[in-house]
């Protein structure tokens, strides 16, 4: 059997890529062996986000005596909490499905095994291809540390479907996952501990709005443990022991539960990747170059496994360039504007240049910053609560970055994430007339 466009992976990337080719009249061949969507839809971006959102109403309903309006009796119901996140998985995979049929897409469900550049092989069958586009996405790592086999850990997965909540959770990672997760057991009332090798939550995000969510979520009772590192896990009648050693000296933290979220890894092996041996980058990463080509002609590579941006967003865009390249239509990747978020309840979002890696790379740059509280819109729906825009310019006046931490952060970044990616000095941007009242005109007030 033969097809235009072969691709193995059916996550973000490879359903983009798959729709792309299919809509534009290319056979095309999706293999995918778990369930459409990948990691983003079935057990990542999707079902997290409609946690939080329950999470976010059960502490509205909670503070509504803050805008005048009275609610007794806040209760929740975890079971049908996790029962709605799978409802809600299961209806947006059956949309991707739908769209991948309509647009004359053929899915095949198993494990893809590359015999060369031009061959696949999946089950019995073996597929021939001119084109072939690698998105197999990335899987949660967990770090070799002393003791981790004897523990009854948590992975998010894990955690995504627990019916009943742990009196305390430990969480080794202050990353995005770490800090959404924190975020909502700590609504639910779990006693949350958070243990972070780096100096500060979030790493590549804004450090000082980092900080300041940190300092948020240290008022509501999570703990934190910055600049610490875990030196060896044991379980006991009690629960997970978390070891860990910092400038304090060595010390330990039992919880009921411990969720180990310290990061994902590219998947790059069981699907026979070996037989292509494409260049890597320093760090191991298949190297591509801005059409998302590798070093063998008619093979892209989107999504996690370039290793550069672990975002289903990114990897969206990825895929949309692969195939443009394919079909001969101009077209480049862009990751100047990329925009970041953390779903927390405040979110905190960015995009673009942070403080950080603009002195890192030497640029010359100049920080507007403005409290959310000259948005309008914000106080009247935050009543109580502060949050940050900032706005990085260039010795030109361009906008190189932008960091918000304040709902709804996630809704307002693309808004800088444009001006960045057009390049727009803070004047040319500040002519383009924003609704009143709106969040998103925060950027137009710091300008």
């Amino acid at each position: 059997m033969k097809y235009q466009v072969i691709i193995i992976g059916g996550g973000p990337a490879g359903y983009t890529a798959a729709e792309t080719a299919g809509k534009a009249g290319l056979s095309v061949l999706l293999i995918e062996k778990n369930s459409l969507g990948g990691v983003c839809l079935n057990e990542g971006c999707i079902p997290t986000k409609t946690l939080l959102y329950s999470a976010k109403t059960y502490d509205s309903a909670r503070h509504a005596s803050k805008y005048a309006v009275n609610v007794s009796e806040v209760s929740f119901d975890l079971p049908k909490i996790i029962a709605r996140k799978s409802k809600v998985v299961r209806k947006l995979v059956l949309g991707v499905k739908a769209k991948l049929t309509s647009n004359n897409v053929t899915m095949v469900t198993g494990e893809a095994q590359i015999i060369d550049k031009n061959t696949v092989r999946c089950g019995e069958e073996t597929y021939e291809t001119e084109n072939l586009i690698l998105c197999t996405g990335s899987e949660t790592f967990i770090p070799p540390v002393p003791g981790v086999e004897t523990v009854n850990y948590w992975t998010h997965r894990d955690a995504l479907d627990s019916k009943e909540l742990p009196a305390s959770l430990v969480i080794v990672g202050g990353g995005v996952i770490g800090m959404e997760f924190a975020s909502f057991f700590n609504s639910l009332g779990v006693q949350v501990t958070v243990v972070e090798m780096m100096d500060e939550i979030l790493g590549g995000m804004d450090k000082e709005l980092s900080g300041l969510l940190r300092a948020d979520y240290a008022k509501r009772g999570v703990k934190f443990l910055l600049s610490t590192k875990v030196v060896a896990l044991s379980q006991t009648e009690e629960g997970a022991v978390v070891s860990y050693e910092n400038s304090e000296g060595n010390g330990s933290v039992t919880a009921e539960k411990l969720l180990m979220s310290v990061g994902r890894r590219p998947v790059t092996k069981g699907f026979g990747l070996e037989n292509l041996n494409p260049d890597k980058t320093g760090r191991g990463a298949i190297r591509v170059n801005e059409k998302m080509q590798t070093s063998l002609p008619g093979v892209y590579v989107c999504g996690d496994l370039t290793g550069f941006s672990l975002l289903a967003h990114t990897a969206v865009r990825e895929a949309e360039v692969a195939v443009h390249t394919i079909l001969g239509k101009e077209d480049a990747m862009s990751y100047r504007a990329i925009p970041g978020v953390v779903y927390t309840n405040p979110e905190i979002a960015g995009v673009g240049e942070t403080e950080e890696s603009a002195s890192s790379k030497g640029i010359t740059y100049q920080v507007v910053k403005l409290p959310m509280a000259y948005s309008g819109r914000f106080v009247a729906e935050n009543e109580g609560v502060n949050g940050v825009c900032k706005v990085l310019l260039d010795e030109q006046e361009r906008v190189i970055g932008a960091h918000v931490l304040g709902n709804p952060a996630s809704e307002i970044i693309t808004l800088a994430g444009t001006a960045i990616e057009l390049g727009l000095t803070a004047a040319a941007w500040k002519k383009i007339v924003f609704p009143h009242p709106t969040v998103g005109e925060i950027f137009r007030e710091a300008l």
